[in-house]
């Protein structure tokens, strides 16, 4: 990325913000929700409001949080989380179509959008009992959960942490293991920390951020928190193997880590371990899918993503049989 920025620490400069890049969670979703507000804004004032329903709003007090939601659209219930430093508006046009086919739950997670921060570490394990009490708050028992990124770390866990409530799973692009990612990855996410944040000022995640957020001023204190989370090592592995949730597992072909990871994820759920059968009766519950011509940085924005999740939502759930 080249910041366009000429000053005597400007190569510490571009690092940190490559590698704040690089963990997925920069520009792309502040732009994203940038441009789906101004898709809006153009529209005619009729054809607007003839297009969408406005979301229903509100704040969940749960955990000492006061988490923000919204409701779009009607059908069985599905939440939907953001990336890191991203907010429940970075889904754009995805949000719109699977709102046409379920209730979508969006949360802006702990410290992100709208929802302020509290004195509690960030970490997706905490955030999993969030959407776990969010539920339990709107009197929902079950539903499905889709993630992305940070996202897909928190659903893994509500599916871990509370297995009764989760219906079908979708996790897209998320590494369960720290090793998993690039070697170059791990050098540049230990390089992020709180000197980036007011180097950041000057970009649209910035902006966004500063726009919707209870208390701008926690910035720093945002980035602080995802430089130490991402410093600390992980390990699901074990973890994985006890959801019974029919997952989907996404990934981009060109992610933070190889396809190989996204293929072992698919394997601890059960999938891979023997032919389907000429009628596909032996296939396993989860599902598989690497999309083409994808990165880390778009994937939330394809259209690949929601109609692939459509496909796996709106399908009967196949039962394994081995």
């Amino acid at each position: 990325m080249n910041t366009g920025m000429k000053t005597n620490n400007g190569i510490r400069l571009s690092l940190l913000i490559t590698c704040i890049a690089i963990t997925a969670f920069v520009l792309q979703p502040a732009m994203a929700e940038a441009q789906s507000k101004k898709s809006v804004s153009a529209q005619p004032a009729k054809q607007a409001a003839s297009n969408a329903k406005a979301p229903t709003t509100g704040y969940a007090p749960v955990n000492g949080l006061k988490l923000y939601y919204e409701i779009h659209g009607q059908g069985e219930p599905l939440v939907l989380l953001h990336g890191g430093l991203g907010s429940s508006g970075m889904f754009g046009d995805n949000l719109t179509a699977l709102a046409k086919v379920r209730k979508v739950i969006t949360v802006d997670l702990q410290g992100h959008g709208r929802t302020a921060d509290i004195d509690r570490e960030l970490n997706v394990e905490y955030m999993a009992d969030d959407i776990a009490a969010l539920l339990k708050h709107l009197q929902i028992e079950k539903a499905d959960v889709m993630g992305y990124s940070m996202g897909a770390g928190v659903a893994l866990q509500t599916a871990i942490r509370h297995p009764q409530v989760v219906r079908k799973l979708i996790v897209a692009s998320i590494p369960f293991r720290r090793s998993a990612f690039y070697p170059e990855i791990l050098v540049q996410q230990a390089q992020v920390g709180p000197e980036a944040a007011e180097m950041m000022k000057q970009t649209p995640m910035y902006q966004s951020y500063a726009s919707i957020a209870p208390r701008p001023q926690d910035w720093a204190r945002l980035l602080t928190k995802i430089g130490e989370t991402m410093k600390k090592d992980y390990d699901w592995t074990e973890s994985i193997k006890n959801i019974k949730a029919p997952t989907l597992v996404m990934a981009a072909d060109a992610d933070l880590f190889p396809p190989s990871h996204a293929v072992e994820l698919f394997g601890l759920l059960g999938g891979g371990q023997r032919d389907a059968g000429w009628d596909g009766s032996q296939r396993p519950a989860s599902q598989l899918a690497i999309l083409p011509n994808a990165t880390h940085y778009n994937l939330f924005m394809l259209p690949a993503l929601s109609s692939t999740a459509i496909a796996f939502l709106t399908q009967p759930a196949q039962q394994a049989k081995w």
